[in-house]
């Protein structure tokens, strides 16, 4: 007989025919099967969930039915009888769908004799499962679990009936329930399977996890799968348990559930496993997005309180617990300890150095070498900031495709005195953020991060090889100040003189120098010819380009000092009205240009392309372009930028000449941009500005009247 056929209706007559059905070769074994037959087989049962039901309040119920009548029976065996007739609780208000299916799939589960072979208590699952195919796998696990409440919680209540329950104690008298005591030991091991069952059931209940996706947390698609399985063996456990609930009070009760309580044991623990791989996953996500929150507001434009640089760098680079494969260590190259944490850059800027193992990041190395050198030197202080508030990180990454490949021992060494280096870091978190949100492609970078957590400059490297030191500390916002603060001088000059366009959007270093004394232009020009030469040698690349002020149209050199001084004056006005303290950087660029023009040996500035990097004296730029073959074969010129190199000769050359001490006239100077004086003898008057006096800063010359 085709099981599928069997009427739904549970009658007398259908119990009837289930006990005399024979076993034909069409019956399966589920302990002789894999759970994956088991959820090829049930996945037939199960539709589309198209009925709501509200399984959760109906488990409640099932699975307090089913925990209070074990403790009635524990209760009955310690002769406790007083403790629960006394015992007065208030049931939680509970609704729930009735279900006419209930009682229905309560009976088809006491159908099945006890003693009755497995295969038979399989098909009864199937068909309780058939019945309940248009509801969710939780649905089916709660209704089956109140379905076998019914039976249990029916006979434990007969058991011990309250005090004056003159029925109740009849009823139980029929029921045999005074021949329990001898069947203590088997039904303690009955009510321990019955524990199993209902904490498979609520394991099946709290899977809470449909706002991830199997993409996401690959452990999730095995997770779902073993529910079935679970629902499965949850339901046949009840079914062939309901059997027994009669049996409780026959002399010499035999529990035959032993190899339930291992499957059950089995199932649970693999599902348990499962959830925990799901729920590391699913914590590796929450933790990815609470670090590239952080990591991404630091690209903002506004400004989060809650984050600084340490909280940046926890975010970016410590592993939770350690539990990655790899311990971070930060080595300190300053105090040459071996470890040291994030704490250590709090309120500092930190230029973070990022580089792989196979990436080729010599240039990057040399680069910040020259600038870590240039911050122990005097001044301690540029634009404000001070020197000591700059910290190097490089963070060398180690990709799971690098294998062991490590960053050589000498370079390492050579990098720990004075940086922070993290050797191989392995954080895959970590390698990911920098990948996508600082968009890192194998290729090294250098990234400024500010003390309160903000990417100051996503391309640090250009700022610094384009400034050196004098992009202190290397922000965005220093490298724009720099480029306009000399936008004066290109508007001018080009202006006066069209032809230098041309050279300076080479982009090459160029020379722009002028002077009174004609032995000196000589000189100079013949220096940097020499000095072109030189740099063709295969050794460089670098060509440098000159340009003597004037020697076009002589005319245009008064026409240009006199714009120059407009500039001056126009600037002191504006600082004026906007009452600023300190002079801007335009105005001191302008003055030192000033100043320079009355050398007699001259004065040069030194650019490449629109980028002034340097303006200098006569004398010691004349004796810097006459050295170049002796200081390029130094180590300093192999190691940073040719302007860089320069530039350290130049304050070399410099610093051996005595000082001059500077002045300055001004023709017709506006009396109306000077400060103002009070009267000292407090008659409430300002002073009258007569004359200006700008006294030598050094105290060596004589003030100079203008």
């Amino acid at each position: 007989m085709n099981f599928e056929n069997r009427p739904n209706k549970i009658t007398k007559t259908n119990i009837i025919m289930f006990k005399a059905i024979p076993h034909h070769q069409g019956l399966v074994n589920p302990f002789e099967i894999s759970d994956e037959k088991i959820l090829e087989k049930v996945y037939q049962t199960h539709f589309h969930c198209v009925e709501k039901y509200d399984h959760g309040s109906l488990y409640l119920v099932a699975s307090n039915v089913i925990k209070h009548s074990i403790e009635t029976s524990e209760l009955i065996f310690k002769n406790e009888k007083q403790i629960n007739q006394d015992k007065e609780e208030t049931a939680p208000s509970i609704s729930f769908p009735r279900l006419p299916l209930l009682k229905q799939i309560s009976c088809q589960m006491i159908c099945v004799g006890s003693g009755e072979k497995d295969e038979f208590a399989d098909e009864i699952t199937i068909l309780i499962l058939k019945q309940l195919r248009s509801y969710s796998w939780e649905a089916k696990a709660a209704i089956s679990l109140a379905a076998f409440a019914l039976e249990f919680g029916k006979f434990w209540h007969l058991a011990l009936p309250p005090r004056g329950d003159e029925l109740g104690k009849w009823l139980a008298e029929l029921n045999g329930i005074e021949n329990l005591s001898e069947n203590k030991e088997q039904l303690s091991r009955f009510n321990g399977l019955m524990k199993k069952v209902m904490e498979v059931i609520g394991e099946c209940m709290t899977n809470n996890n449909e706002e991830y996706n199997i993409e996401d947390v690959p452990a999730l698609a095995e997770t779902l799968h073993h529910i079935p399985v679970l629902v499965y063996w949850a339901i046949i456990t009840l079914v062939t348990s309901a059997t027994h609930i009669h049996s409780f009070t026959h002399k010499g009760y035999k529990y035959e559930l032993s190899k339930f309580d291992e499957k059950i044991d089995s199932i649970l623990k693999n599902f348990r496993e499962l959830r925990e791989k799901c729920k590391m996953q699913i914590g590796a996500i929450e933790d990815y997005k609470r670090r590239k929150d952080i990591i991404s507001s630091a690209i903002e434009t506004t400004t989060n309180k809650d984050i600084d640089i340490v909280n940046f760098l926890d975010a970016l680079i410590i592993p939770n617990n350690g539990s990655q494969d790899q311990k971070l260590v930060v080595y300190n190259g300053i105090s040459r300890e071996q470890q040291v944490g994030v704490q250590d850059f709090k309120n500092k800027y930190v230029l973070l150095f990022i580089s792989s193992i196979d990436d080729t990041f010599e240039g990057e190395i040399q680069l910040l070498k020259s600038i870590n050198e240039k911050l122990k030197e005097d001044p301690k202080e540029i634009q404000g900031y001070k020197k000591e508030d700059l910290k190097i990180l490089w963070i060398q990454l180690v990709d799971e495709g690098d294998g062991d490949e490590k960053p050589s021992k000498a370079t390492l060494e050579n990098l720990e005195k004075g940086w922070y280096v993290v050797k191989e870091f392995k954080f895959k978190t970590g390698i990911r953020l920098m990948r996508e949100v600082f968009n890192y492609k194998d290729k090294a970078i250098i990234m400024l991060i500010g003390p309160q957590g903000k990417v100051e400059n996503h391309d640090a490297k250009h700022t610094i090889s384009t400034w050196g030191i004098d992009g202190f500390p290397f922000r965005a916002s220093d490298h724009i100040r720099l480029t306009k603060q000399w936008d004066w001088f290109w508007n001018v000059l080009i202006d006066l003189s069209p032809s230098i366009r041309e050279l300076i959007e080479k982009g090459c270093y160029l020379f722009i120098y002028g002077s009174t004394n004609n032995k000196w232009i000589q000189d100079f020009t013949t220096a940097l010819e020499n000095m072109n030469e030189s740099m063709k040698s295969p050794e460089t690349t670098s060509i440098i380009e000159w340009y003597q002020f004037g020697r076009e149209s002589p005319k245009i050199i008064p026409c240009f000092w006199i714009a120059i001084d407009n500039l001056l004056l126009s600037t002191k006005k504006q600082k004026k009205n906007e009452e600023k303290e300190e002079e801007n950087s335009v105005t001191r660029e302008i003055q030192k240009l000033l100043l320079l023009k009355q050398d007699p040996n001259g004065w040069v500035v030194l650019s490449k392309g629109r980028q002034v990097k340097l303006l200098g004296e006569g004398e010691a730029m004349l004796y810097t372009a006459k050295a170049f073959d002796a200081w390029k074969k130094g180590r300093l010129y192999k190691e940073v930028s040719f302007d860089s190199g320069f530039k350290h000769h130049y304050e070399h050359e410099r610093s051996k000449r005595k000082q001059k001490c500077a002045h300055r006239e001004f023709a017709n100077y506006p009396t109306d941009i000077l400060a103002q004086i009070p009267c000292p003898v407090k008659c409430g008057h300002e002073m009258e500005v007569t004359s200006v006096n700008y006294k030598c800063c050094h105290g060596l010359e004589s003030s100079h009247h203008v």
